[in-house]
């Protein structure tokens, strides 16, 4: 049973992070364009309740303390009211609900940290991280055939279950049959939605924006105000050029 556990969460932390992502041409589907959301206030607020709620239960994001939450818009005593349950204090990081111990025992180890999960898919894939985990949220199917009884479009195998569920409902995966080489391949068309969930697809896939937009912003929370400081730099910079080239047409106007 451990040894099954096991390579459960082997699966789990390949999914999240530690495995060459699948896209359009490399055996996988392709990947979907996840909605920029890391300017957007309310969405990053409605993320980091979904990050709490659903997914710091066993992953923690041990380098990101609740108190930076204030960034996003949150007041203090919204965060304590609403997202403090692994702690008392605000200053805190933000640790898993799940016993180490426990995690050890279960799954041979702790699940992985999602404090950088949106950078580190990018630097594997060599393509937006964000893609990959909007797309990966969004397609998940029932498979009797695993021990979870979930499967995933984006990571085949995955071992981790679909935690959100009930929010998506149960879909199923539709195929059409088309010959290449002379063999017939299975290409995907769309899903099929067997039972309902407490969420619309359009409110699912909106959730899992701002989900997805959360871990943007946790794993670089400065990234917004390091681009605004760029671009006055180089609007600085321009000006200055414009400047300096014009007095330097001054000085040397009359040296001849």
């Amino acid at each position: 049973m451990k040894t099954i556990i096991s390579s459960l969460f082997v699966s789990l932390a390949l999914a999240l992070g530690m495995a060459p992502a699948h896209a359009a041409g490399g055996g996988g589907i392709a990947w979907d364009k996840a909605p920029n959301k890391t300017n957007d206030l309310p969405a990053l607020q409605e993320g980091a309740k979904l990050f709490v709620n659903y997914c710091l239960n066993c992953h923690s994001a041990a380098y990101m303390r609740y108190n930076r939450l204030k960034d996003i818009g949150l007041t203090e005593q919204q965060i304590k009211d609403n997202l403090l349950f692994t702690t008392d204090k605000v200053g805190e990081t933000m640790k898993a609900n799940i016993d180490p111990k426990q995690a050890k025992e279960w799954f041979g180890g702790l699940p992985p940290d999602l404090t950088l999960i949106a950078r580190s898919r990018a630097s594997q894939s060599m393509g937006p991280g964000a893609d990959y985990l909007y797309t990966y949220l969004r397609t998940y199917y029932r498979d009797p055939t695993k021990a979870t009884g979930w499967n995933n479009l984006a990571f085949p195998n995955v071992g981790m279950p679909h935690v959100l569920w009930e929010l998506q409902g149960e879909r199923e995966p539709q195929f059409d049959t088309v010959m290449s080489h002379g063999q017939e391949t299975q290409v995907f068309k769309g899903w099929k939605q067997i039972t309902p969930g407490t969420m619309t697809p359009a409110q699912y896939d909106q959730s899992m924006a701002n989900l997805v937009g959360y871990l943007q912003w946790m794993a670089e929370p400065v990234q917004n105000t390091r681009v605004r400081i760029g671009v006055w730099v180089l609007l600085f910079l321009g000006v200055f050029t414009v400047i300096a080239w014009r007095l330097n047409a001054a000085f040397w106007k009359n040296v001849r």
